[in-house]
């Protein structure tokens, strides 16, 4: 290729989808060969798609990492991994990262699980390491924090729920579960973070992803049962026997832990109308189908 024809596809745009084969990303590349943009994805695993310059690296191996120019960053690794890999990512043609945090970052500051909040801490620390970086590089920065992300059969939020109630037949609810909850589908997620990418208003900015629905814990495990067309059999178990039962319990889900279950009395919505009217977010309801 001539450096003409190398320069004009860099001014067309060519973007870069790091997790490309991840929940999100394989849809962010799907959607980005839809609109036919050039597309570089970089994964642990690389894959042979038409269209698609693959890339097989780790975000936790930086100094490996070599690609051609690219405009746009696309990233649903882990924020953390990025936030160390960012200095290999910088290039002159870069102007755009588009990257996904988590809801977690407010929901679970109080969280009872030490690790769980070790975790929340080193995330909320690498959303500031991206925004600091960027703006050092003069690049337009979009963090995401999505809901409970799911996509029928391959998420680690929904399916896991829906494959206790297969096991069991039915699925205890602490304390009748009425916290209010947002799933929020992957693709809805791929689809909003390519509108980031091209809105001005978005630069520089936080966004909560909630779904289309806010439903009660109670009635989104209900969701779960008809889409996989059985009765609704759930049972309500109050907060102190969950406590009890759980420490017996424990030794047949290792990893699992009581704020599992008493976190279904707790409301965790977010406003999207900084995402509706900034990247005209509309993700669909909550009607999950398995098969």
């Amino acid at each position: 290729m001539s450096q003409a024809n190398a320069k004009t596809e860099i001014e067309q745009g060519t973007s870069l989808v790091v997790g490309g084969t991840g929940l999100v990303g394989g849809y962010i590349v799907e959607h980005l060969l839809r609109r036919g943009e050039q597309t570089l994805a970089l994964s642990r695993a690389q894959q042979g798609r038409p269209g698609v310059g693959w890339f097989r690296g780790d975000l936790e191996k930086p100094d490996t990492l070599r690609f051609p120019a690219f405009t746009t960053v696309y990233c649903t690794a882990d924020a953390v991994l990025l936030a160390n890999a960012l200095p290999r990512l910088f290039n002159p043609s870069l102007r755009r990262i588009i990257t996904f945090s988590s809801t977690s970052v407010t929901t679970k500051q109080d969280t009872e699980v030490a690790a769980e909040r070790e975790t929340i801490r080193k995330l909320a620390d690498a959303e500031r390491r991206i925004i600091a970086a960027c703006e050092q590089h003069n690049v337009g920065w979009t963090i995401l924090r999505p809901t409970l992300i799911y996509a029928e059969g391959r998420d680690t939020n929904i399916t896991p729920l829906s494959q206790l109630i297969r096991r069991f037949g039915f699925m205890p609810l602490v304390g009748g579960a009425p916290g209010l909850r947002q799933p929020v589908h992957a693709e809805d997620l791929a689809i909003g973070a390519l509108a980031a990418a091209t809105s001005a208003a978005a630069v520089n900015k936080v966004y909560a992803l909630p779904g289309g629905e806010t439903l009660a814990y109670r009635e989104m495990i209900g969701r779960i049962f008809d889409g996989m067309r059985l009765p609704r059999r759930t049972i309500s178990v109050p907060p102190l026997l969950w406590r009890a039962g759980f420490i017996v319990a424990k030794p047949l889900f290792p990893g699992a832990y009581v704020a599992m279950g008493t976190r279904m009395m707790k409301d965790m919505t977010f406003d999207s109308a900084p995402a509706i009217r900034d990247l005209g977010w509309k993700p669909r309801a909550f009607n999950p189908v398995f098969d």
